[in-house]
């Protein structure tokens, strides 16, 4: 390879180029273009250009040169390792690096810095902190000893990351702002419609403090909790998260995040998609088309159960249903649906509805009637789905019931007691002897009534079929806190304090983010098993000298992750000017 470059009319434009041979003619052959005379200067901080590209072109040459170059290893059987010497080093956080700095993370970490006075490295202990959540996810304690096992060590010791927690904490709004306007910079975020839900987290500690409060578990834990409220975009990124005690209502979580996306993140006009538990009344006057905040507008599931006498009576009568696209608007009986040719239709209805509800406005109940759309459908294979799921849980219930347990205090919507009935009197009324216990079928037949129908409310006007669509997304909301819980492992928690809570939360927020994009690289071809697998094993042994030996299997998923990233790793062996070459691209 050689220097070359172009003078135009203001500026010279510097070049890698090589000379090939093509069909008995030389061609020159652009490997890389370093850019403008200014660019460069402005860009890498050098006066003189020309030096600086070529410079670039000799390592560029180097490297070529190492790519061929053999290495003779020699070791001896009777020779003793040396105590403590490391020679194992995992190179799958590459991967991640790159995309850390592509998110600008480091320049975040560069400015906080300089708004607070301490001497660690902010962006070395917040990157691995990131990259060991989402490959080798544990305590404080243990990520700071599992960074050691990376390629590039570690700049800071244990107590600093406890000390950098704090500052974290204290600039989670600045992240979560720079972190999503850096995102837009890479891929144009989609925000038209944006997901919330809530989930909670709990503590390995007795009683409860701060924000950590005995609330309702989903997993029934008996431990305090914090509820954590996310923003997600349509393509599955998280957008901005708050932390919330764990008694709190979580219906009450949602219009202060709505408040930090319109103020901080420059958001005004979108439709916010949530589900039932959420749809509080005052959370749907909030987005009725408020023209001060510019315009938004609320897609939320319904429960059909909790709907009005009239209502349900009209979600569930069997007459009046269609078929989405259908130009001729035929009317459907779903009672008479053949359920084989109708099987994978959805059929759906919707009317418009103004219900009269007493609301939070700004601190002051107030009675407002909200206009919604009410779109509720049906199908044949969602009513399949939902017999199945409740077979089962029948046949557990009859288990139960067989081992002589009876109905609890109140039970959960899935739990299968909930078909059990006790009774604990005679048919005299008299308090019986022995309890019976038996399956109640009239709580079957009740929710049978149910089965296959989906509704959903908005105040948007538009086709029923592309609302419904934009809330069947809602599963990946789920998907994200399901990745944060047991892939990344945030729970249980073991800091204690306020701050460092935050911080522990806003680390697993940013690797969900990197993780996403991670997936977006590679297509959405490979599960997040697959995935964290190889990173987890693309493990290196490093001969002094001379280079780093793959000791992983190369695979469909490594292949991949070198043709994303630009990069390969999967050679018999990576000198080591070729491995500190990759290490600085990542960064790049």
């Amino acid at each position: 390879m050689r220097l070359g470059w172009t003078t135009g009319k203001y500026s010279t434009t510097y070049r890698a180029v090589k000379t090939i041979r093509v069909n008995g003619k030389n061609k020159t052959q652009i490997i890389k273009s370093f850019g403008s005379e200014k660019y460069i200067c402005s860009t890498y901080g050098v006066t003189d250009a020309k030096a600086w590209a070529k410079e670039q072109v000799r390592l560029m040459n180097e490297v070529e040169k190492e790519d061929s170059a053999k290495f003779i290893i020699e070791l001896c059987a009777g020779k003793d390792i040396s105590l403590g010497e490391q020679h194992r080093y995992n190179g799958g956080y590459l991967f991640l690096q790159n995309i850390y700095y592509a998110l600008g993370l480091h320049k975040i970490c560069r400015a906080i810095a300089a708004r607070h006075s301490f001497e660690y490295d902010l962006n070395d202990i917040l990157s691995r902190l990131i990259y060991t959540r989402i490959l080798f996810p544990a305590s404080k304690r243990s990520s700071f000893e599992d960074s050691k096992r990376f390629i590039e060590k570690p700049s800071f010791e244990l107590h600093d990351i406890y000390r950098a927690l704090s500052v974290i904490a204290e600039e989670s709004d600045y992240i979560q702002g720079r972190l999503f306007k850096n995102s837009c910079e890479i891929k144009e975020r989609k925000t038209g419609v944006i997901y919330y839900d809530c989930t909670n987290f709990y503590f390995e500690i007795e009683q409860a403090e701060d924000d950590k409060h005995y609330g309702t578990s989903k997993e029934n834990r008996p431990l305090p909790i914090v509820e954590m409220g996310l923003f997600m975009d349509m393509d599955g990124i998280p957008i901005a998260f708050g932390i919330y005690p764990g008694n709190d209502n979580k219906q009450t979580t949602m219009i202060p995040l709505e408040k930090k996306l319109t103020e901080k993140f420059d958001m005004s006009r979108f439709v916010v998609c949530t589900d039932a538990g959420l749809s509080s009344a005052t959370n749907r006057f909030y987005n009725d088309y408020d023209k001060s905040d510019g315009c938004r507008s609320f897609i939320t599931t319904q429960s059909i159960k909790k709907l009005k006498a009239h209502l349900k009576k009209w979600a569930l009568d069997p007459d009046g249903w269609q078929l989405p696209g259908d130009p001729l608007r035929k009317k459907y009986n779903i009672e008479a649906l053949d359920e084989e040719a109708d099987k994978e239709k959805i059929f759906y209805k919707s009317r418009w509805i103004k219900e009269k509800s007493v609301v939070d406005n700004g601190g002051k109940k107030q009675t407002v009637v909200i206009e919604q759309q009410l779109i509720v459908s049906y199908s044949l294979k969602y009513r399949d789905y939902l017999r199945n799921i409740r077979n089962g849980q029948i046949e557990r219930a009859e288990k139960m019931v067989e081992r002589g347990e009876g109905s609890s205090g109140k039970k959960r919507q899935n739990d299968p007691k909930r078909f059990i009935k006790t009774d604990h009197a005679t048919a005299d009324g008299e308090v019986a002897d022995k309890s019976a216990s038996y399956i109640d079928l009239t709580v079957i037949e009740n929710e049978e009534k149910y089965d296959g129908f989906y509704a959903v409310c908005t105040n948007l006007d538009d086709d029923p079929k592309t609302i419904v669509n934009v809330n069947k997304r809602r599963w990946e909301i789920e998907e994200c806190f399901r990745i944060m819980k047991t892939d990344f492992e945030a729970r249980p928690v073991y800091v204690k304090r306020k701050d460092r809570i935050l911080a522990h939360f806003i680390t697993c927020f940013i690797a969900l983010i990197v993780y996403r994009y991670l997936e977006m690289k590679l297509e959405g071809k490979y599960t997040i098993d697959q995935i964290l697998l190889t990173l987890q094993e693309m493990d290196f042994v490093k001969y002094d000298g001379k280079g780093y030996q793959p000791i992983y299997t190369r695979t469909e998923v490594t292949d991949a992750l070198h043709v994303a990233f630009g990069f390969c790793t999967s050679k018999q062996i990576v000198p080591i000017k070729k491995m500190k070459n990759i290490c600085s691209q990542t960064k790049k």
